[in-house]
């Protein structure tokens, strides 16, 4: 793998496939030094992208995580001078024990790199993002909430947008830690934002895959999944759990309890 450029001072690491546990990430150059978007999972993962990163022969001086799940957190230590920007949601649950168990039982390709991580740690969130704010001279941090209470997306030049996992492209997202409706609204607002946007899986897209989610959830929101571009995505046994999450929400449940089906994955039920 290499880092891809995507525009002036501004790179996007694409792992192929997008399914469980394989995440993209990003850098950006600004006057200052590095601004890195994520750090991927596991030591076979992060490693290479901190490399590639290193070979770009600038300080990094910022580490923004879109979101606190495992595969886009857990290379934090691979940048250890950088500054660490999250939101709230994501710095309180990187306080949080690893659910070192429940990854195996999620995504047990990874199952050996998973007791090093847990020895290794994840470094704390320096700097909680609350609202948008303006990092360096040309990026754009803009909080939302959809795949998890605290995402946060970078937004370049007003032309390359980071969405994190608030965009899976190619592949079925995954709402247990979500709010489908929520989800659903954040995405009408993607198009006017950037024409490329790089999702936290999959291939870089635009306006016409954002239309393609928007109505996917959509349909989990109303709890019938009918054919549409999704019958080509990898990772369709997700649809139970983002069907069960978006019925948990509508019915008055708490945001903290968990879709019965991915509790099954998780090895906790």
């Amino acid at each position: 793998m290499e880092l891809e450029k995507l525009g002036d001072g501004v790179w996007g690491w694409l792992q192929p496939g997008g399914g469980s546990g394989i995440s993209n990430a990003g850098v950006v150059a600004d006057d200052d030094g590095l601004t890195v978007v994520d750090c991927l999972m596991v030591r076979s993962q992060w490693e290479p992208f901190a490399a590639a990163v290193a070979a770009l022969g600038q300080p990094v001086r910022r580490l923004v995580l879109t979101h606190a799940h495992i595969d886009h957190v857990g290379g934090t230590k691979a940048f250890p001078l950088a500054s660490v920007l999250a939101s709230p949601a994501t710095s309180a649950l990187l306080d949080q024990p690893l659910m070192t168990d429940g990854y195996k039982a999620f995504m047990p390709a990874f199952a050996d790199e998973f007791d090093e991580l847990a020895e290794l740690g994840t470094r704390p969130v320096t700097h909680e993002v609350v609202d948008g704010a303006p990092i360096g001279t040309r990026m754009e941090l803009i909080p939302a909430t959809g795949h998890t209470a605290g995402d946060l997306m970078v937004l370049v030049d007003d032309d390359i947008l980071f969405a994190g996992d608030v965009c899976f492209f190619g592949v079925t997202p995954l709402a247990f830690q979500g709010d489908p409706a929520a989800w659903v609204q954040v995405l009408e607002l993607l198009p006017d934002l950037a024409g490329t946007i790089v999702p936290g899986h999959g291939p870089i897209g635009g306006p016409a895959e954002v239309e393609a989610l928007h109505h996917y959830l959509a349909a989990c929101v109303a709890g019938t999944i009918g054919p549409g571009p999704w019958d080509s995505w990898v990772e369709r046994e997700r649809d139970e759990i983002n069907i069960e999450r978006a019925a948990m929400l509508a019915a008055g449940e708490p945001p903290t309890s968990i879709p019965p089906t991915m509790l099954r994955q998780l090895g906790l039920a």
